[in-house]
Formats: structure tokens, sequence, C-alpha cells
């Protein structure tokens, strides 16, 4: 993960979400991409940083809820 501060991936995440903010469910949308492409390091970093976590555009931070909750129903 070499590269991969917390406030890279909040940028990513926020890249993401604009990219994705004109699909019909874009937190949805930005969860599965997500899921699909980011390792559980990548995630783990950005849910345990306040400070990253805070500088999340609305539809990343609901994406990431989104995410973490799918986790944890998962047991990931």
């Amino acid at each position: 993960m070499s590269g991969h501060t917390a406030a890279k991936l909040a940028m990513m995440a926020n890249q993401i979400a604009r990219n994705l903010a004109l699909e019909p469910e874009p937190a949805r949308a930005m969860a599965d991409h997500v899921i699909a492409f980011w390792t559980s390091r990548m995630i783990d970093t950005l849910l345990t940083d306040d400070d990253a976590a805070s500088s999340l555009l609305p539809l990343a931070a609901d994406a990431m809820a989104r995410v973490k909750a799918a986790r944890a129903a998962h047991g990931a």
C-alpha cells in the first residue's frame, strides 16, 4: 500500500464521488466500486483516520459508511 496515506485515500474517494455523482444511486455505486477495487488495508486506513474522514465530500462519506456497514455485515 505504499503511498496510500489517509489524506491521499480521502482525495481518491472524493474523486470517485465526483465521477459517480450523476449515477442513479451514487453512494451505492461508489461503495460498490470501493469494495471491488480497494484493498482492506486502504479501506481501514481511511475509515480509521478521523482527519481524513472529515475531509470527505458528503457523497463519499455516505459511501464509506455503506462500505463500513457492508464489511460489518460480512464480518470483515
